[in-house]
């Protein structure tokens, strides 16, 4: 699948996007940082209508928000690690909002990803050193409201490709 296909509305999704939406957020993905005046220009839109274009699209919740991408190597030495986690097959709903609350709260937790699989979860997570995601791991293990069942860590060895930012 070619980048632009992602894009593309498909014929069930529920937005009315047409090809200026579609422009808009494809510069966007790119350079967040660019001024309403050049991204007016790139999508052949005077300044005014491509801005109230782009407070529609982050109302509609297609646009979640700017940010930079961060070599946390550079300025937070540690350990990064995706985690893949299992719930015990006796939770429920309210063992899955319960988990999900509490990583939402963790600043170790990264990103949060419900998954099919063997796995319910998948994290991507920054600690100081293995010790400290043990012992939180453990408090985690030892939690019984967050009924995990098992966890398995892959620390990161390298980076080969940088996250872009997609849209949700």
């Amino acid at each position: 699948m070619q980048p632009r296909d992602m894009l593309e509305p498909s014929q069930d999704h529920s937005l009315a996007l047409d090809r200026i939406d579609l422009a808009i957020i494809e510069v966007l993905r790119h350079n967040g940082r660019i001024t309403y005046q050049k991204l007016s220009e790139l999508v052949h839109l005077t300044p005014r209508p491509c801005l109230e274009r782009v407070r529609k699209l982050e109302r509609m919740g297609v646009i979640l928000g700017y940010g930079a991408i961060v070599d946390l190597r550079q300025f937070s030495p540690g350990l990064s690690l995706l985690v893949l986690v299992a719930l015990s097959n006796q939770s429920g709903r309210t063992a899955q909002k319960a988990f999900e609350a509490s990583m939402r709260e963790c600043p170790q937790v990264l990103e949060c990803h419900l998954i099919s699989g063997t796995f319910d979860y998948s994290l991507r997570m920054r600690c100081r050193d293995m010790e400290h995601y043990w012992r939180l791991t453990e408090a985690w293990l030892d939690n019984p409201e967050l009924h995990i069942d098992k966890l398995v860590a892959h620390p990161e060895l390298a980076t080969v490709k940088n996250p872009a930012p997609v849209p949700g």
